[in-house]
């Protein structure tokens, strides 16, 4: 695969929605980002934000796309989600899906008590009334493993090393593009079907 692909990330698994760019036509940095404070609003405003980094007229020449799948906001996830699998669908090409909880492990692996760093660790959120979201991650050099994906964790349950989730969403939109374009790189096939949010607390589940 080219490394001269355009390429594009979407997070909305927060009240701030990410974009990130891959553009080996542009004239400074050949990625850009940009996080927008839309919250709810989300809905009137996403094809204006992504427009704002990537005119429509080049969606057609895009060669990879990711999104975070969560989790996070049951609108604020599922509309970038939709939008990334329609597009991915439309153009036939690649999409990347990964939890918002695998895109900040390697920040937050570094607040670990160093004799506890190289070992799993669970990154969670507590959600009033529901309980406890929590997802488990290994670190090998700067690759996360999802050990376990962000769920409702039973109560009772003894969970390991544990830190808080913390969000980060410039960060960690530009290390979703970074592992699309290393994916990319490395021809994975991505197929877009496979990618659905998370919705650990929704009552009807994946769709």
């Amino acid at each position: 695969m080219s490394g001269n692909s355009l390429l594009m990330a979407l997070h909305s698994s927060t009240e701030r929605f990410g974009v990130a760019v891959h553009d080996p036509m542009s004239s400074s940095e050949p990625s850009a980002v940009q996080v927008f404070d839309d919250g709810r609003g989300l809905s009137n405003t996403l094809i204006t934000r992504v427009s704002a980094m990537l005119p429509r007229e080049r969606w057609t020449q895009l060669s990879g796309l990711a999104v975070a799948t969560g989790p996070g906001g049951f609108t604020g996830t599922r509309l970038s989600v939709v939008m990334a699998r329609t597009l991915a669908e439309q153009l036939r090409c690649p999409l990347l899906g990964i939890s918002s909880f695998a895109l900040m492990a390697p920040r937050l692996h570094n607040q670990l008590p160093v004799d506890q760093r190289g070992q799993p660790f669970w990154i969670a959120r507590e959600l009033p009334r529901r309980g406890l979201v929590a997802g488990c991650y290994c670190l090998d050099a700067n690759d996360v493993n999802e050990l376990e994906e962000p769920h409702l964790v039973a109560k009772g349950r003894s969970l390991g090393p544990i830190v808080e989730a913390a969000e980060d969403v410039h960060a960690d939109v530009l290390r979703l593009l970074e592992l699309l374009r290393c994916a990319h790189l490395a021809g994975k096939a991505m197929p877009w079907s496979e990618v659905l949010p998370i919705y650990p607390t929704s009552p009807v589940g994946q769709v």
